[in-house]
């Protein structure tokens, strides 16, 4: 099956993965913004729709390249190449990655920290990847293999994230392409895995992410002050999120289990006691002030109580076990 989306023709892997991000994000009580954030870039720049075709550079001009970057210094290459995927199955994977991975850490640190992460974890992965490719060619003459390299992905940064990730596991074990491993070597195995059986990656760009999550564990420990990043990635989030606050606000949306007039549950009381409701006693639904009787099991409601909060115990002398036979006959339900 083809879907045509923006300038490409989707064959059903870029729906399948916005479902299953639709999902994870649907079941997860935080939902991680900059993740979130980072997916729809990647998943625009492969697209490419047309509002964006005159602004986004062709993928020829972002190539990572440590020759054309250090002859020309070119950034754009440096920092954009990261962006750009060359298949809709390799933005799928990486993307599925960082799906995982970022929910993971985003919820850990917190927004503001894991942009700050990101950004820093996106330069050492692509300057440790661009200094080991010129290593090699001064010191083994590996031009062709490694100094003139073209590549792109977001993979360097996964590799590093995944170091990020398991450097607190230290007795557990995890799988790897269906083999277990210790946790904290994961990033190594997989390395070696996918080089072995997948043709075409770039190896140095993999082993770079790895090393650039090394380095930034080495110098996190070894820096007692504050990110200076994460203040201002924290104040340009808590921007972004105002209108979102501000209308959650003023639609007052609240999550909960309502039912008719009434709502189930505890976390309603204060605005129960405020509108005049009463919860019964006996199954602890919410009516209507005007109601006597419970709509939910047939409870009366104390008629000499002066607060809506006060209750007596007769109901018909109904049981437990036929409070709930009409539960389940009023709303047909198990």
């Amino acid at each position: 099956m083809e879907v045509r989306i923006g300038r490409r023709v989707s064959r059903g892997m870029l729906p399948l993965m916005a479902l299953h991000t639709f999902s994870e994000y649907y079941r997860s009580d935080r939902k991680p913004p900059i993740t979130a954030g980072l997916i729809a870039a990647n998943t625009l720049i492969y697209l490419r729709p047309s509002f964006l075709e005159s602004i986004l550079p062709s993928i020829d001009e972002v190539w990572f390249n440590p020759y054309l970057i250090l002859k020309r210094k070119d950034l754009k290459r440096f920092f954009l190449s990261a962006f750009y995927h060359i298949s809709e199955p390799h933005l799928v994977y990486n993307m599925l990655s960082l799906l995982w991975k970022g929910m993971q850490l985003e919820t850990a640190m917190g927004s503001a920290e894991f942009a700050s992460m990101v950004a820093a974890l996106l330069a050492l992965s692509q300057g440790v990847t661009l200094m080991l490719s010129r290593s090699l060619l001064l010191l083994f003459d590996y031009e062709r293999a490694y100094y003139n390299e073209y590549a792109v992905g977001f993979s360097g940064v996964l590799f590093a994230m995944k170091v990020v990730l398991n450097s607190q596991a230290h007795d557990e074990y995890t799988y790897v392409h269906g083999v277990i491993v210790p946790s904290r070597y994961a990033a190594w195995a997989e390395l070696f895995l996918i080089q072995m059986f997948v043709p075409g990656v770039s190896f140095l760009g993999h082993l770079g992410g790895i090393l650039a999550g090394l380095l930034y564990l080495r110098l996190r420990g070894g820096y007692s002050g504050s990110d200076p990043l994460t203040p201002l990635i924290g104040g340009l989030i808590g921007v972004l999120n105002w209108p979102f606050k501000f209308l959650k606000k003023l639609f007052r949306f609240r999550r909960g289990r309502i039912s008719g007039r009434g709502t189930v549950g505890r976390d309603q009381r204060r605005r129960t006691a405020q509108s005049g409701a009463w919860r019964c006693q006996i199954c602890t639904y919410d009516n209507p002030g005007l109601l006597s009787l419970c709509e939910m099991c047939g409870a009366r409601r104390s008629e000499n109580s002066s607060t809506p909060h006060v209750w007596h115990r007769e109901s018909r002398g109904l049981s437990a076990e036929e409070v709930r036979r009409l539960r389940v006959e009023r709303f047909g339900r198990r």
